[in-house]
C-alpha cells in the first residue's frame, strides 16, 4: 500500500504567500554566506547539509485529501478537499488517459474544507467515470452538501451537469466492509455535525485515516475504542491541529485533538508510524517544523522504546506500508 497526501491542511487552505517565498529565499541565502558555492551541485549538497525542510520547501496550503493506492483497479481516496484538484490532475497526466476509471471517495464528514475540491475534480466531468462517495451520514446529507456547493450563484457548473456517473453509498459506523480490494472499517467520531475515521487494510498492511476528531482521553470507553481502532496499524493519519493547551481550554468542543494525545494514542495501540496532519492554517512552516520536532521529543521521553515514528504530512508526501 502507499498513501499520497494532496492536502493536509484543516478548515481552510493556506497556500505561501509571496511575502513567505520571500523569507524562505533570504534565510538561505544568509546561511550561504561564506560558503563555497560554485557549481550546481554544490548549491545542491549546501540545500541537503544545511537547509531544513522548512527553508527549502513547504508542507502545503491545500484541504484535506489523501490517497490509499492499493495497487487495485479503482482508485481510493480519503476526503474531497482541495487537495482533491491536485490528485485529479494527476490522474489525468497518468497513462491511458481515455479508459474509464472507478474511484472511491471515502468522506470523514460534509464540512466545507472537506468537499471544496469537487469542482475542481477533473475525472467528475469525464463521461464513462464512476464516482462512489462512501459516507456514514444519511445520504441525503451527502447529496445536499455536494449539490449546495455547486448551486447558484456559488458557482457555474451544477451538480447534476457533471459527465461522470456519481453514487452515493452509506456507510454504517463500527461495520466492516469489502470495498475496492480492500478491507474498510468505520468508526463514529467526535466532532460538530459527526465524523468518521476509516481504517483501510490489505494484504496484513493498515492505515488509520483519522480526521476532525477530538479526543476526550477522560473518557476511559472512547480512548480504548480508539486505541482498538489504531491498534498495530502501520500508518495513523491523526488530527493534530491545536496544542494540547488550546485543545483543553479554549478550543475544546471544536471538534479537534492535539500532538500529545496522538502519541499517546498511538503508543497505546503499538501503531507503527503517526503523520500529524489536519494543520492549522495560521501555522507556518517553521511552526509546523517545531510542532514535530516538540512531539518526537515527547514520544522519546514518554515511552521510551515504543518505536513508534513521527512524522507531519505535507502535500506531496508519499509513504510506502
Amino acid at each position: 500500500m502507499l498513501v499520497r497526501f494532496f492536502g493536509t491542511r484543516g478548515s481552510l487552505p493556506a497556500p505561501l504567500s509571496g511575502a513567505g517565498v520571500k523569507a524562505k529565499i533570504r534565510d538561505a541565502l544568509v546561511k550561504a554566506i561564506g560558503q563555497d558555492l560554485t557549481s550546481p551541485e554544490d548549491v545542491d549538497r549546501f540545500m541537503a547539509d544545511s537547509l531544513d525542510f522548512a527553508a527549502q520547501s513547504t508542507y502545503g496550503g491545500d484541504s484535506s485529501c489523501v490517497e490509499i493506492d492499493a495497487d487495485t483497479d479503482s482508485y481510493i481516496v480519503c476526503d474531497a478537499g482541495s487537495g482533491l484538484r491536485e490528485f485529479g490532475n494527476r490522474v489525468m497526466r497518468a497513462p491511458a488517459p481515455g479508459k474509464q476509471k472507478v474511484f472511491n471517495l471515502f468522506m470523514s464528514h460534509v464540512h466545507w474544507d472537506h468537499i471544496m475540491g469537487f469542482p475542481f475534480f477533473v475525472p467528475a466531468y469525464i463521461p464513462g467515470n464512476r464516482i462512489l462517495i462512501h459516507g456514514c451520514h444519511d445520504v441525503a446529507v451527502m447529496k445536499e452538501a455536494f449539490n449546495r456547493q455547486q448551486s447558484a450563484p456559488c458557482f457555474p457548473v451544477n451538480f447534476g451537469q457533471l459527465g461522470s456517473t456519481i453514487e452515493f453509498v452509506q456507510l454504517e459506523a463500527g461495520k466492516r466492509y469489502d470495498i475496492a480490494g480492500v478491507s474498510v472499517t468505520t468508526k463514529a467520531q467526535n466532532h460538530s455535525g459527526d465524523s468518521y475515521g476509516y481504517r483501510f487494510e490489505q494484504n496484513g498492511r493498515s492505515v488509520v485515516y483519522s480526521t476532525d476528531s477530538e479526543h476526550k482521553l477522560d473518557s476511559l470507553d472512547e480512548t480504548d475504542a480508539f486505541i482498538a481502532f489504531f491498534h498495530g496499524a502501520d500508518l495513523v493519519i491523526f488530527d493534530a491541529m491545536y496544542s494540547l493547551a488550546d485543545a483543553f481550554s479554549i478550543k475544546e468542543d471544536w471538534g479537534h485533538s492535539s500532538n500529545i494525545v496522538a502519541v499517546e494514542l498511538c503508543q497505546r495501540a503499538d501503531a507503527k508510524r503517526l503523520a500529524l496532519f489536519h494543520h492549522d492554517p495560521n501555522s507556518d512552516d517553521v511552526t509546523l517544523s517545531k510542532i514535530l520536532d516538540d512531539t518526537i521529543r515527547f514520544e522519546d521521553i514518554s515511552d521510551a522504546g515504543s518505536g513508534l515514528e513521527v512524522m507531519t504530512a505535507y502535500d506531496g508526501l508519499e509513504v510506502t506500508l
